[in-house]
């Protein structure tokens, strides 16, 4: 909390003291996430596009609906029944007088409250997780609760006028900033006091208990992420909140959740409404109240072309990648912890390229035993079917430092004990995980993969160790697999020079260009003096890669690369090129480029990375990419994909309103809502024939 009461913005230049007792790994945890966990970490947002509600198409103008303007929050269209959502006073809480009982009571709320937070943590994934863990992390923050235990000790309120007093101080403080993102974290704060307050009374019960029996428009000042949470979101079609901002956890929530949402509407003039069937147009940003039978049948066309749309992409993530030559190309996903896998499927990851195992070592007091390993492994196996998961041992030590482990401190942790090179002196330790990885891999299609990895030494030492798991496993009765698909990561530049002996050891290689970049140019990525030169897009890197993938490939391996690299879209064309078999990326990536994939010829790929690798410069490499436009297919307007027979249309509007939808349904324009306005203007020039059935409106169109 201290940290975002300084309303530090974006850009600015920031210095970090950390002082204590546990100064030093807590810097290295810091140090850690900076590095690996940050630049994931933040919601994919919508664009400024996506939020721009369209002007009202005339399909819909014509049939004079009546009608409410908003402003855009999360995108789509909801039909159900207004319904208002009270806020609830907490008067109530804040004249309960002080007891002795108070500081009992307030331990005892927290750690109920964490309880109940760590319980829904492990029952739910996605946007809820990340949101969920940034409310653990308020509760067990020093500041938050030191200062209700200060306001009952030297101001003598009562514990329910503590917790309401602590609110408001840190959302006045938060309100004045000068960040949206931070002002928007008010929400946040009153979510979490409200359910301690909850949680201490809970006989009073709040009025604003909402249960969802059918589809409903719910209409709030504002709700917090567990309200939420709460809902029926099979009955929640869609919500108009004042008081909310772009960056909300519960907006994160619902764009998660595909719920559309609107603000800007006057909360008095919708009231009158309450009860009444209406339609939020999260598209045009505007609430279409109590619609006729001609409203509600241009929001059914809107409705199916939506599901069209949404099939189509869901059909376009499952398909394997290829490029528009047939060249396949693996697309993988990077996930922390098995909770992430589902998402990451449903994005389209044809399996994991990289599970950071070393996460299950982080943030507790002892190294995890082999069950819950085990669990945690066997888990994503499940959710990814026959997909393949490639487990990275825990790469753990250096500047990941594990304090259990005592590993004395070093002076360039990133060249230090980290990783395979800390295994052989904590052999137990990683025998464990071994056990685990090949207990779990007979539930699924598990690798294995070794980081850090510089000569055959350490790969040698290795399949011993597996060898002797598997002979435990197999005197203890345990289930596992007998044979594992062993890689290694390829992110010290030695490596590259053997790639052929280790072809003869291993089945794989993943280039982590993060590390492989920091290392092959000696810069540390972190010295503001010397990061500009960390730029894997130079000729020595293409080159590097090159060579790996030639020497691999004429070895029957394949190579993949699992770094930042792998889903940047504007380096796509050169990592095609240079023959990669898989890229492993951030699953939110993963449809973009799949799609960006679709529209690439491997030839010409194949040409731009012959002729970067002859560039002398980075500045060279750029501009021939920025110089690259991949070929267009010219596909043919009368099609079958964009004639329709057997959608039922009742009136003229409707027709146009399918006409062009379907035409942006199926990628033949971007802007299906301007090329309808461009057939509305020439149908009042000349209005379309119809005759036998057909009607083909004639229109020029930008």
């Amino acid at each position: 909390l201290a940290l975002i009461g300084t309303g530090t913005l974006f850009n600015d230049s920031c210095s970090l003291n950390i002082s204590g007792s546990d100064e030093e790994q807590a810097r290295r945890v810091l140090e850690e996430y900076i590095q690996v966990r940050f630049i994931d970490s933040d919601s994919i947002q919508p664009t400024q596009a996506e939020l721009t509600a369209h002007p009202l198409p005339r399909s819909l103008s014509r049939l004079n609906p009546d009608l409410l303007y908003g402003n855009v929050l999360a995108s789509g269209v909801g039909v159900g029944t207004l319904t208002l959502l009270q806020s609830d006073s907490l008067d109530s809480y804040r004249a309960i007088p002080a007891s002795a009982q108070d500081s009992t009571r307030l331990e005892h709320s927290l750690a109920t409250l964490a309880e109940q937070l760590n319980q829904q943590l492990r029952e739910r994934d996605g946007e809820s997780k990340t949101i969920l863990s940034a409310h653990l992390s308020l509760i067990q923050d020093d500041e938050f609760a030191g200062n209700i235990r200060h306001l009952m000790a030297e101001q003598h309120q009562g514990l329910g006028a503590a917790i309401i007093s602590n609110m408001e101080q840190v959302c006045a403080k938060l309100s004045a900033s000068a960040s949206d993102y931070l002002r928007e974290r008010v929400s946040d704060i009153r979510d979490i006091s409200e359910q301690l307050l909850h949680i201490t009374w809970p006989e009073l019960k709040p009025r604003n208990n909402l249960v969802l029996e059918k589809p409903t428009i719910l209409v709030a000042e504002d709700l917090t992420p567990s309200q939420f949470l709460s809902l029926d979101l099979k009955n929640l079609a869609g919500m108009i909140l004042d008081k909310t901002g772009r960056t909300s956890h519960t907006l994160i929530l619902a764009r998660a959740s595909a719920i559309p949402v609107l603000s800007g509407l006057p909360l008095d003039a919708i009231a009158r409404y309450a009860g009444q069937p209406a339609v939020l147009d999260a598209q045009c940003g505007v609430l279409a109240i109590n619609p006729n039978d001609a409203v509600s049948g241009y929001y059914q066309v809107a409705q199916t072309l939506a599901d069209k749309r949404q099939k189509q992409q869901a059909q376009a993530a499952a398909q394997l990648a290829y490029s528009r030559d047939n060249k396949r190309i693996d697309i993988a996903a990077n996930i922390g912890t098995a909770l992430e896998a589902p998402g990451a499927f449903a994005n389209g990851a044809e399996g994991v390229g990289l599970f950071r195992t070393e996460m299950l070592y982080m943030d507790r007091d002892s190294a995890p035993d082999e069950q819950e390993q085990f669990e945690a492994y066997q888990q994503v196996l499940l959710a990814a079917g026959d997909k393949p998961i490639i487990f990275r041992t825990m790469d753990i030590g250096g500047d990941k430092s594990i304090p259990y482990l005592n590993i004395p401190q070093e002076e360039n942790p990133f060249l230090g004990y980290r990783a395979v090179r800390i295994y052989p002196e904590f052999a137990g330790l990683f025998r464990t995980q071994l056990r685990a990885i090949l207990r779990a891999a007979s539930f699924g299609n598990a690798q294995l993969m070794i980081p850090m990895v510089h000569s055959l030494d350490q790969i040698l030492w290795v399949k011993g160790e597996i060898q002797k798991a598997i002979v435990e496993l197999k005197r203890d009765g345990l289930r596992h697999a007998e044979t594992i698909t062993l890689g290694i990561m390829v992110e010290v530049p030695s490596v590259c020079y053997i790639i052929d002996h280790f072809c003869d050891e291993v089945d794989f290689f993943s280039i982590g260009s993060n590390d492989m970049t920091q290392y092959l140019y000696a810069v540390d990525r972190n010295n503001p003096r010397v990061s500009p030169l960390y730029n894997p897009i130079t000729p020595s890197f293409l080159r590097m890669l090159q060579q790996i993938v030639t020497t691999a490939h004429q070895r029957g391996k394949w190579v993949g690369i699992c770094g930042e690299l792998g889903g940047e879209s504007r380096y796509l064309p050169l990592l095609l090129g240079l023959g990669l078999d898989e890229l492993s990326m951030s699953s939110p990536r993963i449809p973009a480029v799949k799609s960006q994939l679709r529209q690439l010829d491997s030839e010409a790929c194949r040409e731009l990375a012959r002729q970067a690798c002859e560039c002398r410069s980075a500045q060279e490499i750029e501009a021939l990419l920025t110089a690259f436009t991949p070929e267009e297919d010219v596909r043919p307007l009368l099609a079958l994909e964009n004639i329709f027979v057997d959608q039922a249309v009742s009136n003229k509007e409707q027709a146009i309103q399918f006409l062009c939808g379907n035409l942006g349904v199926n990628g033949r324009t971007e802007h299906p809502f301007e090329l309808e306005e461009d057939v509305w203007q020439r149908e009042e020039i000349v209005t379309t024939g119809v005759g036998f059935g057909v009607a083909i409106p004639h229109t020029k169109s930008q």
